[in-house]
């Protein structure tokens, strides 16, 4: 996995990588694809975006990758040379210290840790929007 934070969009039934992009009266969503599409302007070499209405999306979905570590819920928001930079999900603090977890600011507590101590490694989705709503 490279991505361990993204946004997705489903538009006219493809799905897109996707940013949103705050507009004064609506939210609209930059759509990118690796191929020329009809609509879509070149930005740099296989990277091509067009800018629609969120209401035009069928779904804009945020996507984290959560998993397990010595039996707790964690985030994972980096990985360099096998170790992943995993944030603790729990809201025990006193757990948090148990496990060596550093404090980098007020309740988030982090951990760099080796990949093959963990465990259910999986893509989670939160839905932004669905089709029609106003935000």
């Amino acid at each position: 996995m490279t991505s361990w934070h993204s946004y997705r969009a489903r538009w006219r039934g493809a799905d897109f990588p996707a940013s949103p992009e705050p507009h004064a009266l609506e939210l609209w969503v930059r759509l990118r694809s690796a191929d020329p599409l009809d609509g879509f302007e070149p930005v740099e070499p296989g990277c091509h975006v067009r800018t629609v209405p969120v209401t035009e999306c069928e779904w804009l979905r945020f996507l984290t990758v959560v998993c397990r570590w010595r039996g707790e819920p964690f985030q994972v928001h980096d990985e360099r040379d096998g170790l992943l930079l995993l944030e603790y999900l729990g809201g025990s603090v006193n757990t948090a210290r148990e496990l060596g977890l550093q404090r980098v600011e007020r309740g988030v507590w982090r951990a760099w840790a080796p990949r093959p101590e963990v465990t259910d490694l999986r893509e989670e989705s939160v839905q932004i929007t669905a089709q029609n709503h106003h935000f």
